[in-house]
């Protein structure tokens, strides 16, 4: 088996060698990633369902449905950045790599304080939008304030780790990201069952533990890449390099915000069929985005595998690693419909005792219909990255 090469970063080289294996050794620390960020997020709402009450597992389901509203365009100029990096190292244009890293900051120091200010104004009208129930109202409000009113550590973690997968490392964000999850988990049960904190308790833990992941992933790219060493002068935006983050950028932020828009219009419809079937949802969603990590990771690996091969001009190799990519998801997709079948009702109970058997057939509901459609989703996830690498 032939070593894989490595850039002038010392990260992955995916303009060479077999697209199949440089897929999915890019795509494991990606999935790993994923999972993680999965029960990053699981976390809260394992907490909160166990120890608060259903009220709050609604609460934190609907605080998440706006939070992700809220940072669904951010996200998207993440994603142009990997684009952006990776075809520059493709075409072996290291200047341009850092021309580019430099603009992205900039870009983020503009936009966090208004956008800051925009998720904790907007927090409650959106709540009322797509209909919390009363009972939960107040502690959803609580919840989205204090996430969104730290939103720069979830924006920096996930540029910086946008930042090198671009350059071809995907294993150094998983660190962090372990990082991160562990002082989340801590920190959870500590506000929760030591100091009676409620949904607010939860809340703080995530805006402390993304900080601290984001501060530690900056400090690492700074030792580490020294093509991202700017002095004061040259960190500015360029606006050559930010017309075309904003080009790549602004058209996947829009298609994270319409699926955030798309989030809370199930949300809303959902709210208004009661407590018990946005409690049973709200489990299945946490459940479904878990179970879905391997189709995200193929999707997040085609994007610097797709840029890294446009900027090398080998565009065979971008066709072969998509339909290498869409035979490998098509066979997890039948693999996670089954456990759903199996395993649904058993990991509903993560969240909810046994005897809440209503929520518990809601979430199995909801599971099954969405793993039924896993095939598809697989093809979303690789055709677009490709396309955007």
């Amino acid at each position: 088996m032939s070593e894989i090469k490595r850039n002038g970063h010392g990260a992955m080289d995916m303009t060479q060698g077999s697209p199949t294996r440089l897929i999915v050794l890019f795509s494991l620390p990606l999935l790993a990633g994923n999972v993680l960020q999965q029960l990053y997020n699981m976390v809260d709402s394992v907490v909160v369902g166990n120890y608060v009450g259903s009220s709050a597992l609604t609460a934190v389901g609907a605080g998440f449905s706006i939070m992700f509203l809220i940072s669904s365009l951010f996200l998207g100029f993440s994603m142009g950045a990997t684009i952006m990096i990776a075809q520059y190292v493709g075409a072996g244009d290291q200047g341009a790599v850092g021309r580019t890293v430099d603009t992205i900051y900039s870009a983020l120091l503009v936009i966090i304080v208004p956008l800051t200010l925009l998720g904790v104004l907007a927090s409650g009208p959106l709540l009322t939008l797509i209909r919390v129930p009363q009972e939960a109202y107040e502690q959803a409000r609580t919840y989205c304030m204090v996430v969104l009113g730290g939103i720069i550590g979830t924006l920096g973690y996930n540029m910086n780790s946008g930042i090198m997968r671009g350059l071809g490392d995907s294993r150094t964000p998983l660190i962090f990201l372990f990082i991160a999850c562990v002082i989340n988990i801590v920190l959870d049960l500590v506000f929760v069952l030591v100091f009676d904190m409620g949904v607010e308790g939860p809340a703080i833990a995530t805006v402390l533990a993304q900080g601290v992941s984001g501060i530690i992933c900056l400090w690492y790219m700074y030792r580490k890449f020294p093509v991202l060493h700017a002095s004061r002068e040259e960190w500015r935006p360029e606006f050559s390099y930010m017309g075309k983050l904003c080009y790549i950028g602004i058209p996947m932020g829009l298609q994270y915000s319409v699926t955030a828009i798309g989030t809370l219009a199930l949300q809303a419809a959902v709210n208004g069929l009661g407590a018990a079937v946005v409690a049973g949802v709200t489990a299945g969603q946490k459940i479904n985005a878990f179970i879905q990590c391997p189709l995200e990771a193929l999707g997040q690996t085609m994007a610097p595998y797709a840029g890294q091969n446009m900027g090398a001009e080998k565009y065979g190799r971008i066709e072969k690693g998509l339909k290498s990519a869409v035979g490998m998801g098509f066979a997890v997709s039948v693999l996670c419909f089954v456990l759903a079948i199996f395993f649904g009702k058993q990991l509903t109970m993560l969240f909810v005792d046994a005897s809440e058997t209503t929520i518990i057939s809601y979430s199995y509901q909801f599971l099954l219909y969405c793993t039924g459609g896993y095939c598809l989703l697989t093809l979303v996830n690789t055709v677009r990255f490709t396309i955007q690498g």
